[in-house]
């Protein structure tokens, strides 16, 4: 048995081992945690890696046949103005030199262009998400989740304990044909309706009460509904032990959620069978045919009762109570079973009940629920309300949830019930599931059907669920959310993400999460992409003009090191803002680059390459290195090219922080990290700079040079401010080019489709 997890039923167990001390313990440590599993993030973002690493390679044998040419052709010089190669003069040695320097550089230009930082800004990004998610009561089990959060449209959310405080207490009652106030008053009550309800709860729950060893107070305990049926119980003078002891259990049949009811068969001291059912209240009132009236006597139900009865269900949920009914009735000993193995497969009757009462569960909404929800809607994320509960309590929740908007509930299929949904066939619930915004009395079947046709509409559906009967739907949705304090074991190893408080308002920031991992990655892309295409860029051209590269492999390094690797630690841990909460939520085939992030990309890099291209060829007249020998002059004018060059990326990270919004500096007091990271940087390309010239290759730069250098990346902010003036289209530019190949496609179509018939008409005409 071990290793099994308890599915249904109840009963006493007696615990031997736990943990690492159990056979299963020890086969569960066995196993790594890490299974390999790439995150569909980590999918896109291989393609996107791949792509620049090929224009990178494509761009690096370019640049090294062209400076291999220049240098056996007596192009290339050296830093004095002199050919580096002349023919039968220069040794193998110098000439082996020159083309190691030359392939150096080609495969600095690799390693600049493969993003290498791409795998560790999703490692990075994800793993601090998960640590700060845990620390917002969201255990996240499996890595792709949180991303896939981001991408949510709809969330299917249980009512009690989700969006309720699951504190539930019985706080009206119907008994005898008339309202008690209070519920747990016991004057007027016909004894026989008490004896009977006190019976029927002691052995028909799951529950159980005792005295307290410390205080001596009677400690009720089991599920929310349970404690507060049990609590009621008491008040009304239940001795929980006593009343047990009265009676012995032949068959109990464990409350369904199919059902919606559950049942027990008693043998009383005096041989007489009572079997007692208690349930959702429209459901067990159906099954009943009598009723007991205030002197005690049972009355025929007959349809002015059945109908005065359900308007009371009605006003209850109206009032967001929770209904539950009790009601039982004899039975001939004769006909119970005598065997046990018979009796375990025994029916119970539970026809021609007799009603005891109907009671009213207060179970308040969660204080921050409301606002919750609000936030999911303004961020494109419609909430669905999936409840047990009769159709009225399911209303009235959502309506005070601010599920149900004004005048939403007399729209068609707004509200609906779990039956009707399952009674459509699969086709008609796709032409309406969109509609839906509660689903009252609905089975764990009908929980997966919805979130069946929701993903078949295209939608990415996150699903909360706390039974072992959602373990399924849990299964089936994109994110499944298991409640950490209600859910059972079953349910929280098919879940994705386990949400530790059971609380509405924990899965609303699992989406903001969600959405800043996608942005985060976003920015770094970004970020990543300027430098690299401004790199290749002044890189290529100088060679074909010059035969020399500014940026020398060092600098390149240096240049990728800022790139990748602290470029990913800084953008990657930037916390979520309201910000990502006021945009629709990103699409499933949504391109990872977006139109923004092009227009931010194009113009950042088209700066850097223009002002470092204009220092590659006029530097020294700008910079005033006309005085200067020319080795020193190149020396100084390619430290300030290089200088300006990691500048401008310092400055562009501050850009990359909000690619849609001109103030880039907001919250940045909070990202501790992103300013230390810029401090680190700046502090290692001033001692590059200043005092390691000759593993750098660089010269010591005055204060002009320094401010000019300044100035040169200072100009990418307020370019960055105009730039986000511009509108861009929301068509994604790749669709832009998928319209132009299917153009191109049917048109080459038409023409040979044209072709064919003038070939057939040739023909025909040739045999006439």
């Amino acid at each position: 048995m071990s290793g099994c997890k308890v599915a249904d039923g109840y009963g006493t167990m007696l615990v031997t081992a736990v943990g690492l001390n159990t056979e299963w313990g020890l086969v569960m440590a066995t196993i790594s945690e890490d299974n390999g599993e790439e995150t569909p993030l980590q999918v896109r973002l291989n393609g996107v890696a791949t792509f620049i690493g090929k224009v990178g390679l494509a761009v690096a044998v370019l640049v090294f046949l062209i400076l291999i040419i220049r240098f056996f052709t007596g192009h290339t010089e050296d830093k004095y103005g002199k050919p580096m190669f002349k023919a039968g003069k220069t040794s193998v040695g110098d000439a082996f030199n020159g083309i190691v320097k030359i392939f150096a550089i080609a495969v600095t230009i690799v390693v600049v262009a493969v993003p290498e930082g791409l795998p560790l800004a999703v490692t990075l990004t994800l793993a601090y998400s998960m640590r700060k998610m845990m620390a917002d009561k969201a255990l996240v089990r499996r890595l792709s989740a949180c991303e896939t959060m981001g991408s949510a449209t709809t969330i299917c959310s249980d009512k009690t304990g989700t969006l309720t405080l699951n504190q539930m207490t019985v706080v009206k009652a119907f008994i005898a044909g008339e309202s008690r106030e209070p519920p747990d008053t016991t004057e007027g009550l016909p004894p026989v309706i008490q004896a009977l309800l006190v019976e029927g709860i002691s052995q028909n729950t799951t529950g159980s009460v005792c005295k307290s060893k410390g205080s001596g107070e009677m400690e009720v305990t089991g599920s929310p509904t349970e404690k507060a049926i049990l609590s009621w119980a008491l008040k009304l003078g239940m001795n929980f032990d006593d009343e047990r002891s009265k009676s012995s259990v032949l068959h109990v049949f464990t409350f369904n959620s199919e059902k919606k009811r559950g049942g027990v068969a008693l043998k009383r001291s005096d041989s007489e069978v009572h079997i007692h059912w208690k349930g959702a209240a429209e459901i067990i009132l159906d099954l009943c045919k009598t009723w007991i009236d205030s002197s005690g006597s049972v009355q025929e139900m007959t349809p002015t009762k059945v109908d005065e009865n359900k308007k009371i269900i009605e006003g209850m949920a109206a009032a967001t109570l929770r209904c539950i009914a009790f009601a039982y009735r004899t039975c001939d000993l004769h006909n119970v079973p005598v065997d046990e193995e018979q009796r375990q497969s025994w029916q119970i009757p539970e026809d021609n009940l007799t009603l005891l009462a109907i009671v009213g569960i207060k179970d308040p909404c969660r204080p921050n629920v409301r606002e919750a929800v609000h936030i999911c809607q303004k961020a494109g994320v419609k909430v669905r309300m999936v409840t047990g509960d009769n159709i009225y309590t399911a209303k009235a929740i959502a309506t005070e949830c601010g599920i149900l908007q004004p005048g939403e509930d007399t729209e068609q299929y707004a509200i609906i019930e779990g039956r009707d949904f399952r009674s459509y066939s699969e086709d008609e619930r796709l032409k309406f599931v969109d509609k839906i915004c509660v689903m009252g009395r609905s089975s764990p079947t009908d929980k997966l059907y919805l979130v069946q046709a929701l993903r078949k509409r295209g939608h990415v559906v996150a699903v909360t669920g706390d039974g072992t009967n959602d373990a399924p739907a849990l299964h089936e949705a994109d994110i499944g959310l298991s409640m950490g304090i209600q859910g059972t074991e079953v349910a929280k190893e098919s879940s994705d993400i386990i949400i530790l408080d059971d609380n509405f308002a924990s899965v609303v920031k699992v989406v903001r999460w969600g959405r800043s991992v996608y942005a985060n990655i976003q920015k770094f892309i970004q970020f990543q992409l300027t430098v690299n295409v401004a790199a290749l860029t002044i890189n290529f051209v100088a060679a074909i003009s010059s035969g020399d590269v500014p940026l020398t492999a060092v600098q390149l390094l240096w240049v990728n090191l800022i790139m990748d690797t602290l470029g990913a630690l800084a953008l990657a841990t930037e916390a979520p803002t309201d910000h990502l909460m006021i945009r629709p939520p990103v699409g499933r085939r949504e391109p990872l680059i977006t139109n923004i992030m092009w227009r931010n990309l194009i113009v950042q890099a088209f700066y850097q390459v223009t002002v470092l291209l204009v220092l590659t060829f006029k530097g020294n007249d700008i910079l005033d290195l006309k005085l200067d020998s020319t080795a020193r002059a190149n020396e100084v004018r390619n430290t300030v090219i290089f200088n300006a060059f990691v500048f401008c990326q310092i400055f562009n990270e501050f850009n990359s922080r909000k690619p849609d919004q001109i103030n880039i500096f907001r919250g940045l007091r909070q990202s501790h990290l992103f300013v230390g990271i810029i401090s680190f940087t700046l502090v290692l390309q001033v001692l590059i700079v200043e005092f390691a010239g000759k593993f750098a290759k660089t010269t010591p730069l005055n204060w002009k040079k320094w401010i000019i250098c300044i100035v040169i990346g200072f100009i990418s902010w307020p370019l960055a401010a105009i730039v986000k003036l511009i509108p861009v289209p929301e068509t994604p530019l790749s669709d832009y080019f998928r319209l132009k190949k299917r153009r191109r496609r049917h048109s080459s179509e038409n023409r040979s489709k044209s072709d064919g018939k003038a070939e057939v008409n040739e023909g025909q005409n040739h045999h006439v």
